[in-house]
């Protein structure tokens, strides 16, 4: 069995403490992560499942059971994706000395003392997930929830009997606003027949306008409608005002069908279901072709149903890792409240970390990706849990920088950051196509490994209480700093075809509603990514207030960086090697105007700097 650990990023294994070779622990803790048991919601009691001498955790996991009937397979789950996260995200910059969780650091800078206890099937709340966030040295705490139980299965609430090119099951949805859905000793069997409605509001398939030209067609069959323009329930009331027996609404939007909602009035008494827009579209290409299309209705048979366990859901630990991750970034390690205003991306970022993290070779940029969709018992094309799956088919996906100002329909964090999590989809892809994808997350050299260096860096070069703007312009700079501004064009053209171009502006970070969204791009360049180009030197941020960084994009060889004030007094001089992006710590400094020095090989070159 090969062990599963990075040796770089874990050297001494995934159950070691002591910083000596061989497992000191057996179960499902480790120098990275305590994976426990907390079905009080008590912050865990200490149970973890046992590996033995061997190390293998193979436990049953049997989804037709509730979840704590396969706890020992859930806490091994939480514990791999936290060593996981661990070790990958070390490999990108997530180590030591930028404050990442470990209970030893090995003497490799930062703090120690700070593994994450992870709480597995967590009983003090439902459908939600959580990571606490504190400096380095102090641990942090993952919380996983169960999920409320699904209802029944949407497979088998249809079956078209035929024709025989489209017979089968169809994945259907109920609706919420009245029952009577055939049991399955009496169901409901008879011929479909596509609405058509007189014009007024909608197409003519959409049934918002009655009385339907077609009734008599209608009359006794099943009603086939389009959602749209009008009320599901309207539509309900027209089809059965017809004399339908029940209809079926085919969605308008790729994925997978919804639950519809509604207040009937006057009270609909005919079953109602949703299926997708593809299986719709071949009912009605078979009705429109003449055919006679039959279907059955009726409920799925009996079965019990359990709670979701987010624990099994690699996405949404993932995500609620990330939060650990963009907290210690920005900002620095120490300094964890950095993303507590109103336009911060922080669940962006762990939105995008999901998504990164579970791409298959295969995959297409414009494949529909949710997020949540195991927790939630949805079809992997499934929506998730946000306002539309991430794609970047504007057809699924048209979210722009705008939208982050929209307080009806975008949420605060998690509406935001899926805008922020949007653009940083695009720009993934807009990598993978110009350099490929490696399947090697750990050492490839793919544009899906490129991004996930730009945004890493990005976080940690862009100001506390960051906004849009902050965010993007951060990315460019860890561009310039890596690879001499190589993809500043990708960057620039991906952000712009999103509403964050050259003239875009954020506002104030604390105001999600006074932002300026443009679509024009600078004038650039696209340089070899071997090349490297050397290009000015830079502060990020400036003004700044504790901390700058000091872009260096060109080998420069030892050197120094020294700081003079207004009069020309040195306050801080240190020896770097110069290359890459260099932090400062400003923090003693008072505000005012500052010259920054840098001497290397061949150059030196001089800078001002605010500080605030």
């Amino acid at each position: 069995m090969t062990d599963p650990e990075n040796i770089n990023a874990s050297p001494f294994g995934w159950h070691d403490t002591n910083g000596m070779a061989g497992a000191e622990f057996t179960t499902t803790r480790g120098n990275n992560v305590w994976a426990q048991e907390d079905a009080d919601g008590n912050n865990g009691t200490g149970y973890s499942p046992d590996g033995g001498t061997s190390l293998e955790f193979d436990f049953p996991l049997n989804l037709d059971q509730e979840p704590e009937g396969y706890r020992d397979a859930s806490i091994t789950n939480l514990f791999y994706w936290n060593n996981f996260m661990h070790d990958l995200w070390y490999e990108y910059g997530f180590d030591e000395a930028a404050g990442n969780f470990q209970e030893r650091n090995y003497g490799n800078g930062g703090v120690g003392g700070d593994f994450v206890f992870a709480d597995a099937q967590d009983g003090s709340r439902t459908n939600n997930a959580n990571f606490l966030t504190p400096p380095d040295g102090d641990n942090g705490r993952m919380q996983m929830f169960l999920w409320n139980a699904p209802p029944p299965s949407p497979i088998g609430l249809l079956t078209i009997n035929g024709p025989s090119n489209i017979a089968g099951a169809y994945l259907a949805q109920d609706n919420s606003f009245v029952g009577g859905i055939p049991a399955p000793d009496s169901p409901l069997i008879g011929d479909l027949a596509l609405v058509e409605g007189p014009s007024g509001i909608g197409t003519p398939s959409e049934g918002c306008t009655g009385p339907l030209i077609n009734t008599s067609d209608v009359n006794g069959k099943i009603a086939v409608i389009v959602r749209g323009s009008c009320e599901f329930t309207v539509k309900v009331n027209v089809a059965e005002t017809a004399g339908a027996a029940a209809v079926i609404v085919v969605n308008n939007a790729p994925g997978v069908p919804i639950v519809m909602a509604g207040q009937a009035f006057p009270p609909v008494s005919i079953p109602s279901i949703m299926i997708s827009q593809s299986d719709g579209q071949s009912i009605m290409d078979a009705l429109n072709n003449g055919d006679t299309v039959n279907g059955t209705i009726q409920s799925r048979p009996g079965g019990e149903t359990f709670e979701v366990d987010g624990t099994l859901d690699n996405g949404i630990i993932a995500h609620e890792y990330t939060h650990g991750i963009s907290n210690r970034l920005t900002g620095g390690a120490s300094n964890v409240d950095c993303l507590d205003n109103i336009e911060q991306m922080g669940e962006g970022w762990s939105d995008w970390f999901t998504l990164i993290m579970t791409i298959e070779s295969g995959d297409i940029s414009t494949d529909i990706r949710g997020v949540g969709t195991f927790a939630t018992s949805q079809d992997v094309l499934g929506t998730g849990i946000r306002p539309a799956p991430y794609s970047t088919d504007t057809a699924i996906n048209d979210f722009t920088y705008a939208d982050v100002g929209d307080t009806a329909n975008i949420t605060v964090p998690h509406g935001v950051g899926f805008v922020w999590c949007t653009m940083l989809w695009d720009l993934t892809w807009a990598l993978i196509d110009e350099y490929g994808y490696d399947p090697d997350l750990f050492n490839g050299v793919g544009g899906n490994n490129i991004a996930m260096q730009l945004i890493m860096d990005g976080m940690k070069l862009q100001p506390c209480s960051p906004g849009f703007v902050d965010g993007r312009d951060a990315i460019l700079a860890a561009d310039q700093a890596l690879y001499g501004g190589a993809n500043a064009c990708i960057i620039w053209d991906t952000f712009a075809a999103r509403g964050l171009g050259l003239s875009a502006d954020q506002g104030s970070t604390n105001d999600r509603t006074d932002q300026t969204e443009a679509f024009d791009v600078p004038e650039c360049e696209t340089a070899s990514i071997a090349d490297n180009n050397l290009s000015a030197i830079r502060l990020f941020p400036n003004p700044s207030r504790d901390n700058i960084n000091v872009v260096i994009p060109q080998f420069l060889g030892d050197g120094i960086i020294a700081i003079y004030d207004i009069s020309g007094r040195n306050v801080f001089a240190q020896e770097m090697v110069l290359e890459g992006v260099l932090s400062v710590n400003m923090e003693d400094l008072s505000s005012g105007l500052y010259f920054v020095n840098i001497m290397g090989k061949g150059i030196s070159q001089t800078l001002k700097l605010v500080i605030e």
